[in-house]
């Protein structure tokens, strides 16, 4: 079998996206890995790694007829790495803040000079047009310990931006 490839596909969101593509891989001989889907503005988002015996662009030849019957947009790259290469995350942090552009800017940059690796990132905007508020759900992994990356974070309170620090208890096993 050939290397992985990161399947990505986004589109206006509709019931039985994930089952057509996924019957689609799956007649075609294609293995699936992992896979990150949400929905973000009313738009459907996929990453999929996807491992064929075949060539690339003849799994996205297959695929065609029901992209564009769903409307999708695709793009398909060959990646290095596989499955089980899990970080556990061992920090949570949210943050939620009067909307501005910057917030994530503001808050990831503190986060890597602690060398915090962010294993998934989601943000989300509340609040009405006229009174936006900011909220941002992050995970990952970092060896400092949890009052260092606490101290660190407090420094964003002087750009009026809350932010909480907790451990996250995995258990394995």
């Amino acid at each position: 079998m050939s290397d992985w490839n990161m399947l990505t596909l986004v589109g206006a969101d509709r019931p039985g996206i994930v089952a057509r593509v996924t019957r689609a891989l799956f007649a075609c001989g294609c293995h699936l890995g992992e896979a990150s889907m949400i929905r973000l503005g009313g738009n459907f988002t996929i990453m999929l790694m996807v491992r064929a015996e075949q060539p690339s662009a003849q799994v996205l030849e297959t695929l065609h007829p029901v992209v564009a019957e769903l409307g999708l947009r695709m793009h398909m790259d060959p990646v290095t790495g596989g499955l089980h290469r899990h970080l556990a995350p061992n920090l949570q942090v949210r943050v939620h803040g009067a909307d501005r552009a910057g917030i994530v800017a503001d808050v990831t940059e503190v986060l890597a000079a602690l060398g915090f690796n962010i294993l998934e990132l989601e943000s989300d905007v509340a609040g009405d047009a006229d009174r936006p508020v900011y909220i941002m759900n992050i995970q990952g992994y970092c060896e400092r310990t949890l009052e260092e990356v606490r101290a660190a974070m407090a420094a964003l309170s002087d750009r009026h931006v809350c932010v909480d620090v907790a451990p996250i208890e995995i258990l394995i096993g």
